[in-house]
């Protein structure tokens, strides 16, 4: 039995949920999401509250019962409050800018690193090593960051590289001299 799929989500003031045949639609203050419903699990809207249900106890049904009801919950805050993803650049000569509708990233290799910001997603960056990552659809905002750190992930040496903000590092021990 899912215990996450049973609890019923709370719905902000100004946040519709609209429920058409096999598609969910969550309007907000920030924008407009929608999710395609698998067959088997069902959404009932009321006015302060959205529940999830499934058809029946097979064990697809059961694995999908928590996971709508999380994306749902994500659709949800993100078109009231959005989510918001923090990156620092760390080391000498790397930093980053927004050129267009493109991140430009100076990472230590022989050329730029031009990489597309997606539709829906704002990037704005500070002192050149401060990214943040701003937008209402939390896969597309985790993913984007993710790809962002992964051209240079910290090193565990020096700690140089691209990471979360409060991401903490392990650090080794550089070669030590023996006789």
């Amino acid at each position: 039995m899912s215990r996450v799929g049973l609890k019923p989500i709370s719905l902000p003031s100004k946040v519709s949920v609209k429920v058409d045949g096999g598609k969910v639609v969550v309007e907000g203050p920030k924008g407009k999401l929608d999710l395609a419903l698998p067959t088997g699990i069902s959404i009932q809207a009321e006015e302060s509250k959205v529940v999830v249900g499934r058809a029946s106890e097979a064990r697809t049904q059961r694995a999908l019962h928590g996971t709508v009801r999380s994306l749902v919950n994500n659709m949800i805050t993100g078109v009231s409050q959005g989510f918001v993803k923090d990156l620092e650049i760390q080391g000498v000569g790397l930093r980053a800018a927004v050129k267009g509708a493109d991140l430009d990233l100076s990472l230590g290799k022989s050329h730029p690193i031009l990489h597309p910001i997606p539709a829906g997603i704002t990037v704005t960056v500070n002192e050149n090593t401060k990214i943040k990552v701003e937008g209402i659809d939390k896969q597309l905002v985790g993913q984007f960051a993710a790809d962002v750190r992964g051209y240079y992930p910290p090193e565990p040496y020096k700690g140089k590289g691209v990471r979360y903000v409060g991401e903490h590092v392990r650090r080794k021990e550089g070669k030590s001299v023996g006789k």
